[in-house]
C-alpha cells in the first residue's frame, strides 16, 4: 500500500517507529559526542540566581545552536518547546534521554495551545526552553513566543548564545552548529530580561526586538571567549 493511501492510525505507528530508530542512533552519538566538548561559560550566575529567587526561567535562544545547548543544560528538569511533526517527535525521542521533557506545537501549529501548556509547566516549577525563530524560521528572527510567556508568568527570560570553535555547519535554514569531537564550546549568558505584567503589544514587541539585540551582542561575547 502507498503511503498516500496508508491509514492514518498505520502512518502514525510507522512515524513513532521511525522516530525511536532516530532517538536510539542519536542518543549515544551526542552521549559520545558531547563529553569530548570543552565548555568556556560566561553568566551561568544568572541563570542560578533566577532559580535562587524562586522564578524558573524562560530559556531562549536561536534554533540552530540546539545541539550544545541541549547537552549543556541536559538533567535541569527543562520543558522544551517541540514542533507538531514528524521533526518534533524524533526530536522529543533524543531529548528526553537528557532529561528534559516537552509540550508539543510551533509558531505555524497549535502555538496556542503549546503556549498554555507551556505556562502550567512554568507554574508547576518547570524552566522553559525556546528555540526563538524555530521551527522553520526566519533565521535569527524571534518569535513572540518567549516574550508573552515571560509576560504572564512573571518570570524573566534569560538569553544565551553558544559558539564552537570547530564545527560543522548544516546547509539548513538556521545554519545549525555541530561542534567537532573535542571543540571548545563557548556558551555566553546574559544578564534576566523582565517583561512588564501590563506590557501592551507595543511593549511586547518593543522586547521582542530587545530579545534580538541582546542575543546578537551575546553571539559577540561567545566569539570573544574562544579567543581566551
Amino acid at each position: 500500500m502507498s503511503e498516500v493511501n496508508e491509514p492514518a492510525w498505520r502512518a502514525s505507528r510507522r512515524r513513532q517507529i521511525e522516530a525511536s530508530a532516530i532517538g536510539a542512533i542519536g542518543v549515544p552519538i551526542i552521549r559520545v559526542l558531547g563529553r569530548t566538548w570543552r565548555f568556556r561559560v560566561s553568566g551561568l550566575e544568572h541563570f542560578d540566581g533566577i532559580v535562587a529567587s524562586g522564578h524558573r526561567p524562560v530559556m531562549a535562544f536561536w534554533h540552530g545552536r540546539i545541539l550544545p545547548a541541549m547537552y549543556f543544560f541536559r538533567h535541569r528538569g527543562i520543558v522544551v518547546i517541540t514542533s507538531d511533526n514528524f521533526d518534533g517527535e524524533w526530536i522529543a525521542k533524543i531529548i528526553h534521554r537528557f532529561g528534559y521533557s516537552t509540550v508539543r506545537g510551533s509558531t505555524s501549529r497549535n502555538a496556542a495551545r503549546a503556549a498554555l501548556r507551556a505556562k502550567r509547566r512554568m507554574e508547576e516549577g518547570h524552566a522553559v526552553g525556546f528555540t526563538l525563530d524555530g521551527p522553520r524560521g526566519p533565521a535569527l528572527v524571534a518569535q513572540p513566543g518567549a516574550v508573552w510567556l515571560a509576560k504572564v508568568t512573571g518570570n524573566p527570560i534569560l538569553p544565551f548564545h553558544l559558539e564552537a570553535a570547530r564545527h560543522w555547519t548544516a546547509p539548513s535554514w538556521d545554519g545549525t552548529q555541530i561542534p567537532l569531537p573535542g571543540s571548545r564550546v563557548a556558551l555566553a549568558i546574559g544578564a534576566p530580561l523582565p517583561v512588564p505584567p501590563d506590557a501592551d503589544d507595543e511593549g511586547l514587541e518593543k522586547k521582542r526586538r530587545e530579545l534580538e539585540d541582546v542575543l546578537e551582542a551575546l553571539r559577540l561575547d561567545a566569539l570573544a571567549l574562544l579567543k581566551h
